[in-house]
């Protein structure tokens, strides 16, 4: 591991954990308790004894609070409160598997994003946990508990099962302690497993994330267990590291990603030390793997609200390593100058394809987005000054193409999601000049035979792309881009236009002709085909007299 720099010790506030006691009736009391964090041998000495004893009744989990001198300054509130109750009521598959675990002589402990978005009010049906026991003792014990398991990283200490219940399935992966950290050169983390749940907390990217419920306690009381305060930074809603963030993203750097995906998906702030590290250490993220980088940068884009991420990406510099294009961006003014650069044309093009998705009631698409993203790179490549001071960026859609292709396959996007984008960014300019001169039929069929399957995220990026703050020209094109989508509309229900061919097939055309399989059957089909963007559908008869024409004319 890399020599770490010096930093200033600061003192360590004593670990709490927050105490979840099982109901003597149905009648709650609102109180909290925090108490301290019991020596790891006063918890070991209780286990072995809890190991021998008949387990515990099931029963459904309510909170049983009271005050504590003083008090914390982040408390439960009702909701969080109920949240939290809910989550492990939710579940007696929380309850049976630790059992499962706590028979066995190890802990099990509910952690990380399952905690926290319970907290937030977003619980679904993902359950993460973290375990003493060895990866071998974890898949032992699963298959006794669920009839779906599976090695999700051995490896890296990672079992996952599929449970259904009261017709929910869940899904379920359980690590054991961990205490990562990568080598200077090293494009994957050197595993290494921990042995108390102390250590795996600090070892986890942020506070917010550090948090857990153990559900094998022996006193068979849940204990939410929080030593690095993520329940105070969860109300601030700031993103801080339980380690000093230097140590944090020298281990793992793609936490740097995941701060800025945290800053879109959470609406997060990162703490000013935070923001400080991720601007010295981001040349550290090039010695993570391509794949890993690619899945955080998809998780940031597919967020409600990708911006803040994005922008934090470039304030401090993780997107020069990750995805250049983008900061290139703010050295270009538009040729309107209508905006401060086109980074932030980009930006606001990307959240109104984001409106239009929803409104047109799409599931959020990866795809779009990247070609929201993408469709402007090519214009600093493209720059040029025209007389009288005009700047121009002539051909930047097939330019910002090859572009957008070249960057997408450096972060290994599948072949399908790279030739849409691609096809989207080099289309993204066809609609202009459409409300001035008007389009034939002709050049509609052409449209959309050349958008094919991308036609309706054409219609979304293309109207996106409308920033002006012009309400006069806004108006104008949208209106002229809703007349085209009613002539394809219209035409599409006339013609069949999203399966455009010749009136003719191959087959016919060798009949007619008196010709065998041959370049100039294919050479016949294509002047049929042009003649069907043309003149829209002809009958049998008219379509065999003009082929005949045309090959009289050949010949």
């Amino acid at each position: 591991m890399e020599e770490q720099p010096e930093m200033a010790a600061k003192p360590e506030a004593r670990p709490t954990r927050l105490r979840f006691d099982l109901p003597t009736s149905d009648i709650w009391r609102e109180n909290l308790l925090l108490e301290p964090l019991p020596s790891h041998q006063e918890v070991d000495a209780a286990r072995a004894t809890h190991a021998t004893s008949p387990p515990r009744p099931s029963s459904p989990v309510n909170l049983t609070f009271v005050p504590n001198n003083p008090p914390a300054r982040a408390t439960l509130s009702n909701a969080q409160t109920n949240a939290l109750r809910h989550l492990l009521r939710l579940t007696p598959v929380i309850d049976e598997l630790g059992k499962l675990f706590s028979g066995a002589g190890h802990e099990l402990y509910l952690v990380g994003g399952t905690v926290r978005d319970a907290l937030l009010d977003r619980l679904g049906d993902d359950l993460d946990f973290t375990t003493s026991a060895r990866p071998d003792e974890t898949e032992r014990l699963l298959r006794r508990f669920a009839p779906a398991v599976w090695d999700i990283g051995k490896a890296f200490g990672t079992i996952g099962a599929a449970k259904t219940l009261d017709g929910t399935e869940y899904k379920i992966e359980i690590t054991t302690f961990r205490a990562d950290t990568y080598q200077a050169d090293s494009r994957k983390p050197a595993v290494d497993f921990g042995d108390n749940i102390d250590g795996d907390l600090r070892r986890r990217d942020f506070t917010v994330n550090a948090m857990a419920i153990d559900v094998t306690n022996p006193s068979g009381t849940p204990i939410f267990v929080d030593p690095y305060h993520g329940l105070d930074d969860l109300a601030d809603h700031l993103l801080r590291t339980p380690a000093p963030p230097e140590v944090s993203f020298s281990d793992d750097p793609l936490r740097m990603m995941r701060a800025c995906r945290f800053a879109s998906q959470l609406q997060f702030e990162p703490t000013p030390e935070v923001r400080d590290a991720i601007r010295d250490m981001a040349g550290r993220i090039e010695i993570v793997s391509a794949e890993r980088v690619q899945a955080e940068l998809s998780k940031l884009l597919l967020s409600d609200h990708p911006t803040p991420g994005l922008a934090l990406m470039v304030s401090t510099g993780l997107a020069d390593h990750v995805l250049p294009e983008l900061p290139a961006l703010r050295l270009e003014r538009d040729e309107h100058n209508h905006h401060k650069d086109i980074y932030e044309h980009t930006l606001t093009v990307l959240e109104q394809s984001i409106a239009l998705e929803k409104a047109r009631h799409h599931q959020p698409d990866l795809t779009l987005r990247l070609a929201a993203l993408l469709h402007d790179i090519g214009k600093p490549a493209t720059k040029q000054l025209e007389p009288g001071g005009k700047v121009s960026f002539h051909h930047h859609d097939a330019v910002g193409a090859k572009l957008a292709r070249k960057r997408l396959r450096a972060l290994k996007y599948p072949n399908e999601v790279v030739d849409a984008v691609c096809q989207l960014v080099d289309q993204h300019l066809r609609f202009h000049g459409y409300g001035e001169a008007g389009w034939t039929d002709s050049a509609v069929r052409r449209y959309v035979r050349d958008a094919g399957d991308q036609l309706e995220r054409l219609h979304i990026l293309t109207r996106s792309d409308c920033t002006t703050r012009n309400p006069r020209k806004a108006e104008t094109l949208r209106r002229a881009y809703d007349e085209l989508e009613f002539r394809i509309d219209e035409l599409r229900d006339q013609e069949e236009l999203d399966a455009i061919r010749p009136d003719l097939d191959g087959n016919q055309i060798m009949q007619i002709l008196g010709i065998g399989p041959s370049p100039a059957v294919g050479l016949a089909y294509k002047w049929l085909l042009e003649r069907r963007m043309e003149d829209g559908p002809m009958d049998a008869e008219t379509a065999t007299q003009a082929l005949i024409a045309w090959w009289d004319a050949q010949h």
